[in-house]
């Protein structure tokens, strides 16, 4: 049994198996988590990220979709790179942000990771309110079977871990 679990704190201080990045498409670094994530990790992560915009991911990532990466200099051993969706008042995308954990997931599953540290994806700079994000997140990595053992959201500020702390697991 998957055990679910909220951390306030520094998602690139997780000593994780995994580390999920809310990327944006061009998977080449920007502002708050993800920007974060390749400061933290350094060059390795970019130039990986390079790599797969070489190759299968031409026109970047697609919103819902997940690829990883190595972890650079984290203290994890994989980035695992999803594209959120920008949230709307006039069209519901619920099912593209629960895609990004469901595929998180998957990846995570691909490579053998039994712990994988997530932000909260959306909520930041693409504006999907917090407690839905939440609701989201947590229903959706409780339904999604998975071999991690270990899912912890990692809470930047106390709103977001109060959010996420309310749900039950």
């Amino acid at each position: 049994m998957t055990a679910i679990t909220f951390v306030r704190g520094d998602i690139t201080a997780q000593a994780v198996d995994a580390v999920v990045n809310a990327a944006n498409s061009s998977l080449l670094g920007g502002g708050g988590v993800d920007g974060a994530i390749h400061r933290r990790g350094g060059p390795a992560i970019l130039e990986d990220c390079r790599k797969l915009r070489a190759s299968h991911y031409g026109k970047g990532l697609r919103t819902g979709q997940a690829v990883a990466t190595t972890a650079g200099r984290l203290p994890a051993r994989w980035v695992i790179h999803t594209v959120g969706p920008r949230h709307s008042a006039e069209e519901d995308r619920s099912e593209l942000l629960a895609s990004c954990y469901r595929e998180s997931l998957r990846v995570a599953d691909e490579l053998g990771a039994r712990t994988v540290a997530f932000p909260a994806v959306s909520a930041g700079i693409y504006g999907w309110p917090m407690d839905d994000a939440a609701r989201i997140a947590v229903e959706t990595v409780r339904a999604t079977p998975t071999a991690v053992e270990e899912i912890r959201f990692v809470l930047f500020d106390e709103q977001a871990y109060t959010a996420f702390a309310a749900r039950p697991v």
